[in-house]
C-alpha cells in the first residue's frame, strides 16, 4: 500500500474543502464555533466542518491537537481514549490507530480507527493534521471494538494576521463508524461532539497558557 501517496492525497483534500464555501448547512452555531454539514463524496453519509477561533497561538493550539502517542489530545479529547503508533513511514507521516470509547449513551459501542496521518506546513504559518482510513498488517480488526473507517478528515490551525494569540481552527470529520447505528443517532452525535472539541480544546490551550 502507497502510504506516502495516499497521506499527500488526504493533505490535498482537507485544503479544498477548507477552500471551497459550497454546499455547507450551517447545523449547530455558538458563540466561538459554527458547524456545517455537506453530502460527503467518499461514503453514503456526511462530512462535517467545524470552524472556531481559539484563544492562544498556533504553537500552543497544534500542541493540545498534534497526532502523537502520549500528546496532550488524549487527555482533553473526549472522543480519543487511546492513540498508538503503528508505523513511522517518513518523518511527517505515520501509521496510528485511534481507540475511541462508547458514546451517545453507550448506543456508540467503542470504536477503533487505522490511519495514515500527514502533518503538513504551509508557508503562511498554518499547520496541520491529514488523515484517512488505511489497512495495515500490524494492527488487524481486534476483539471487544468496531472498527470504523475515517475518510479524508483532520484539523488545520491557522495564524490570524494581527492577532498572534489568537488562532483559527477548521476541522473536518467524515467517519463510517461502522456498526449497525441509526443514521439518526449518527447525525446528532458529530454536531454536538464538534462544539464540544472546541470547548474542550479551548479549556486545554488555557491550561498550557496557565503553567
Amino acid at each position: 500500500m502507497d502510504y506516502e501517496h495516499q497521506a499527500k492525497t488526504v493533505g490535498d483534500c482537507l485544503l479544498g474543502y477548507k477552500r471551497d464555501e459550497s454546499g455547507w448547512k450551517v447545523c449547530k452555531k455558538s458563540n466561538d464555533v459554527v458547524v456545517s454539514w455537506r453530502p460527503s463524496s467518499e461514503f453514503p453519509g456526511n462530512v462535517y466542518k467545524g470552524e472556531g477561533v481559539v484563544s492562544g497561538c498556533p504553537d500552543k493550539v497544534w500542541e493540545c491537537l498534534k497526532p502523537v502517542p502520549n500528546g496532550l489530545r488524549v487527555k482533553w479529547d473526549n472522543n480519543v481514549k487511546r492513540f498508538e503508533l503503528l508505523e513511522q513511514i517518513t518523518e511527517d507521516i505515520s501509521i496510528c490507530r485511534t481507540v475511541t470509547p462508547s458514546a451517545a449513551m453507550s448506543i456508540i459501542a467503542p470504536r477503533d480507527f487505522v490511519d495514515v496521518i500527514l502533518v503538513k506546513q504551509y508557508e503562511d504559518g498554518s499547520i496541520s493534521s491529514n488523515a484517512t482510513n488505511v489497512s495495515h498488517p500490524g494492527c488487524p480488526p481486534q476483539s471487544g471494538f468496531v472498527r470504523g473507517l475515517n475518510h479524508p478528515c483532520g484539523c488545520i490551525c491557522v495564524p490570524i494576521s494581527g492577532e498572534p494569540n489568537r488562532t483559527q481552527v477548521f476541522s473536518f470529520f467524515q467517519t463510517d463508524l461502522g456498526g449497525l447505528l441509526p443514521r439518526s443517532v449518527v447525525d446528532s452525535f458529530f454536531p454536538s461532539s464538534m462544539a464540544e472539541f472546541y470547548s474542550n480544546l479551548a479549556k486545554a490551550v488555557k491550561s498550557l497558557k496557565d503553567l
